[in-house]
């Protein structure tokens, strides 16, 4: 009896050990399992470093409208001569441009210098011969010049490079088209593809080198600070011609812009021009030669208007490292975000005899 009880306790004890060592090789073997990694989604590095707004989409301020984009666009500005010949309009693609400036170019006749950032047109025009101020503007903001055409001192700086620019004298039928419904010098038209291809043709940087040091109102309820006037009236002479008359219209929160009873549209797209910011400059203005070609201060700054949000500001404006820019008590005055007009008149006429607005 004793005998067998002996060897079911050895029996008992040899299956404990033989299940001790199996549990210990599973526990082994289950720590050398190592599980397959789970896949990361790739993250670019851009993602990383910007930063998304609350509804989940990304905003950058457009450099020249202060407007807020989903994409951002670091493009080179373009700044083309349009003629303003009343037979030269209405003018093609004015409605895209971020800014235009108007200024005089010879006796009463004044032109646009059209600048394109945000978007380039398909067409634009009609193009119309350089000055050598417009040549130092566009010099001092790095855009790249577009003209058909130049006075003496212009062709002296274009013909050394004195900046990028591409001109009809030298691509008339080829990257610049003649239009048959109006006769020369009102018919030089080029292309945004065919502006591109200039630029590639040139050699010239395609990517913006400089920002402008433009401020911005958050809100054009914000610009609401100053005397009322909503019917603004800018005489570059007694011609009906260059009277411009701006009226502001709340609903849309910009201004329109006649001549002549004739609301400015674009020739190209039908659509009106639309603007967030009127702004007058007085600059020093100097008759050259007998044909009324004139020499234009851009460098000395002087007494300016701002007009935003259905109001008017008396200011100040500088030329701030290239850039023409409306300063208030020291710095730069804030825009509404939008399309904006420059005028510079002649400082002999001056705001108080050219500019006049009503509530």
């Amino acid at each position: 009896m004793k005998g067998k009880k002996r060897g079911w306790l050895l029996g008992l004890a040899i299956m404990l050990l033989l299940l001790s060592a199996c549990s210990k090789r599973e526990k082994a073997g289950a720590e050398e399992i190592v599980p397959e990694p789970e896949e990361m989604e790739e993250v670019e590095i851009d993602e990383l470093m910007e930063e998304p707004e609350e509804d989940g989409s990304l905003h950058y301020q457009a450099p020249f409208t202060g407007v807020l984009t989903e994409e951002e666009n670091w493009t080179r500005p373009v700044l083309a001569t349009i003629n303003n010949h009343p037979h030269a309009r209405p003018q093609s693609g004015i409605s895209q441009a971020d800014v235009i400036y108007e200024f005089m170019a010879e006796g009463n006749v004044t032109r646009f210098l059209a600048l394109f950032q945000s978007e380039l047109p398909e067409t634009v025009g009609p193009i119309r011969s350089a000055r050598d101020y417009f040549i130092y503007l566009s010099k001092g903001m790095d855009a790249f010049y577009v003209a058909h055409g130049y006075s003496p001192d212009a062709q002296k700086l274009l013909a050394r490079r004195y900046v990028d620019n591409v001109n009809g004298m030298q691509y008339d039928g080829t990257l610049f088209k003649r239009s048959t419904d109006r006769k020369a010098p009102h018919n030089s038209y080029i292309t945004g593809e065919n502006i591109l291809a200039a630029m590639e043709k040139v050699g010239a940087s395609t990517e913006i080198s400089k920002v402008p040091p433009f401020a911005y109102h958050e809100t054009a309820e914000d610009a609401k600070i100053g005397d009322s006037a909503s019917m603004i009236v800018v005489r570059f002479s007694s011609n009906k011609d260059f009277i411009n008359t701006f009226s502001y219209d709340p609903g849309t929160e910009t201004y329109n812009r006649m001549v002549n009873g004739v609301l400015t549209m674009d020739k190209a797209n039908g659509e009106q021009v639309g603007l967030a910011n009127l702004i007058v400059m007085e600059a020093n203005h100097r008759t050259i030669d007998n044909v009324g070609r004139q020499s234009v201060d851009i460098e000395s700054g002087g007494k300016a208007m701002l007009f935003q949000a259905g109001t008017v500001k008396e200011l100040e404006w500088k030329n701030i490292d290239g850039f023409l820019v409306p300063v208030e008590n020291g710095v730069p005055a804030k825009l509404v975000s939008g399309k904006t007009w420059i005028h510079i008149i002649p400082t002999h006429s001056g705001i108080a005899k050219s500019v006049t607005y009503t509530p």
